[in-house]
């Protein structure tokens, strides 16, 4: 039943993202708030079919802790679900990204005109510094940013170094940082084809506010993060 299922959501989440996609490039000469609500519509519409085609729903917790304006939001990483949901919970929000995803057909257009934050991983310091320009022009520009600092995907259970990029631009923007533990993985793997029944937990930590050091901050966020994640796939495993 479960491979049923996940079949029935792979075809609607293909088909409506092809043509959400295709309706999306018609915003390209309008205003980006116009592709924002496009945006949004296309999440609600891929949150809503796992909800009824494989019976996988979500919960939020830490509302309290989501700020108004701009703040950086930094966050486990372990499914595509991860990436569609901010935009859900999120007024404006841009991520930082793969440079090559840019160069995706249709896709990549469209995560150009939302100005994403497109880095080269094998940059070095030449590709940090401009992290760190593009990331102050979206908080200035009142935006929310996300930031996966492990860089990549993980499996629930396992850790990855987390990246020099997100204390660079915690130390230059001087805004708060929001982490964010999940357990999306149990459900929706890296890389799986299978999409699991059950309930999402993504939870919104206690910010940790600007002026810290960049090890005790490292610090700081990895333990948040990583011990709620810990605690969130281990209730996630149980139910």
């Amino acid at each position: 039943m479960i491979f049923i299922r996940s079949t029935l959501f792979n075809i609607w989440f293909f088909g409506i993202s092809f043509f959400i996609i295709m309706v999306l490039l018609l915003t390209i000469p309008m205003p980006r708030a116009v592709l924002n609500k496009g945006l949004k519509t296309w999440m609600r519409l891929i949150m809503g079919g796992l909800k009824v085609l494989v019976g996988l729903s979500y919960e939020v917790r830490g509302r309290e802790n989501i700020p108004v304006g701009p703040a950086l939001y930094s966050s486990k990483h372990q499914s595509a679900w991860d990436t569609g949901i901010f935009f859900l919970l999120l007024e404006d929000p841009a991520f930082v990204l793969k440079k090559e995803l840019l160069s995706i057909p249709l896709y990549g257009w469209l995560l150009k005109k939302d100005k994403m934050v497109a880095i080269n991983r094998d940059g070095g310091g030449m590709a940090l510094r401009q992290l760190v320009r593009k990331s102050q022009e979206v908080i200035e520009n009142g935006r929310q940013l996300v930031i996966f600092p492990e860089g990549t995907r993980s499996t629930p259970g396992f850790r990855l170094p987390y990246h020099p990029g997100v204390a660079a631009i915690y130390k230059k923007v001087g805004v708060s940082v929001i982490p964010v533990a999940l357990n999306s993985g149990l459900f929706w793997g890296r890389r799986s084809f299978t999409k699991r029944p059950g309930k999402i937990i993504i939870e919104f930590l206690p910010s940790i506010v600007p002026g810290m050091e960049r090890e005790a901050f490292i610090s700081e966020l990895e333990s948040q993060v990583e011990k709620a994640t810990n605690r969130l796939i281990a209730e996630g495993s149980v139910n």
